[in-house]
């Protein structure tokens, strides 16, 4: 069944609803769910501006267009994206005999929307597919992965984030639209020469934006008005920042400074990272090794140095905060079995950022012993052991 509501396209059949709306200047939100109802979130997305699109339904397909963008959805339920020049630039990749008239109508039995539902929840493992529709089509975006590969056709991509790699699951093509996976799941991207997919291990929604454009500045301008755009970045921010693994002392770090400025040589940041700290879970400077944590932020502000400083979301259960932390419901838990998420320098469990109270309890402590004293700059790490990377300092 397709109907309209408002402005926005509606495919519904058996369990599954499908939303196809405007959502910015030649950009569409599509959305899915086997829920009873969808899914609030806009996850990534900002409200776009109302805009101006069109619907017409006939008695085999429903479309929506929205400027540059047109969607098509067949009775059958299969989805198509175009541009304004009657370009295919999406289509679904669909493997059965629900529509017979249907050119790819085959016995395989494979969905382009496959939800598959985790025993004991509501959530699903959700595989969304496309077609490859150019086989001279480049991709590119996505964030930063350890890979020499600027084109990404044909790589197989995990969607999430770890340390030394930034899931930003927006995929620019050659052939003129830009998709955004909208959905903060791990999952997997596998961007084949023949079949395109986005996988969500646990989730309750298919959600995706996808815009058409004349040329990459376009498309990325659309994704910016659609995702939000920061503040300008800072003059230091634009210039030289100075990190290793790491400064043990607050000498050691004043020492390399005063070098950098001794040579005459810019520096516009220096990053004190992880174990300046007592005990992970004690957000403040050991006072052993970073005696007068004043003296040496009002030296480096004299030199018009910023300084940076790592912080770690484990809790050390050593530490003066973890008994606190447990009574007020501001760690993660387990299941079943010990409550460690981490062995690294200590048995330790991360602090809950879901909590919005354990999120202001932490920033009390951030705010206290680094904010107040100057430190405007902050860079929370993933406490992962390998972070000890391949880093070199003066």
């Amino acid at each position: 069944m397709i109907f309209s509501e408002g402005d926005r396209l509606v495919f519904a059949f058996d369990a599954e609803k499908l939303w196809i709306e405007p959502w910015g200047a030649n950009s569409l939100r599509i959305r899915a769910t086997k829920l009873p109802r969808m899914p609030e979130e806009d996850w990534a997305l900002c409200r776009p501006d109302s805009s101006l699109s069109s619907i017409q339904i006939d008695e085999s397909t429903g479309t929506i267009i929205n400027g540059k963008i047109k969607a098509v959805v067949t009775q059958s339920g299969k989805v198509t994206v175009w541009n304004s020049k009657g370009e295919l630039l999406l289509e679904e990749y669909t493997r059965h005999r629900r529509d017979v008239r249907d050119v790819k109508c085959s016995a395989l039995e494979i969905e382009a929307r496959e939800f598959k539902a985790i025993p004991g929840t509501e959530n699903y493992h959700l595989t969304m597919r496309f077609e490859s529709v150019s086989e001279n089509e480049k991709i590119y975006g996505m964030g930063q992965y350890q890979q020499p590969y600027f084109n990404l056709k044909g790589l197989d991509l995990e969607l999430a984030q770890r340390n030394s790699q930034a899931t930003v699951p927006f995929a620019l093509s050659s052939i003129g639209y830009g998709i955004l996976w909208n959905n903060p799941a791990v999952g997997r991207a596998v961007l084949g020469r023949n079949v395109m997919s986005f996988e969500a291990y646990s989730t309750t929604a298919l959600d995706y934006w996808v815009v058409a454009g004349d040329s990459p500045v376009e498309i990325e301008e659309a994704y910016a008005n659609a995702t939000g755009k920061v503040p300008m970045m800072p003059e230091y921010g634009l210039g030289f920042w100075q990190c290793k693994l790491r400064y043990q002392t607050q000498e050691e770090l004043l020492t390399v400074a005063r070098e950098y400025k001794r040579r005459c040589l810019p520096l516009d940041l220096i990053v004190i990272d992880y174990f300046h700290w007592p005990l992970q879970g004690e957000w403040k400077f050991d006072p052993t090794y970073w005696p007068d944590p004043d003296a040496m932020i009002r030296e480096l502000e004299e030199m018009k140095v910023e300084l940076m400083v790592s912080i770690w979301p484990t809790v050390d259960k050593r530490s003066e905060n973890y008994t606190e932390m447990v009574e007020r419901g501001y760690l993660i838990r387990v299941d079943r079995g010990v409550r460690t998420a981490l062995d690294f320098q200590g048995d330790t469990v991360h602090f809950d950022a879901t909590n919005p109270g354990a999120r202001e309890y932490v920033w009390d402590k951030v705010r206290k012993n680094y904010y107040d004293k100057g430190i405007k700059v902050f860079w929370l790490d993933e406490a992962e052991p390998e972070y000890a990377a391949d880093t070199t300092a003066l």
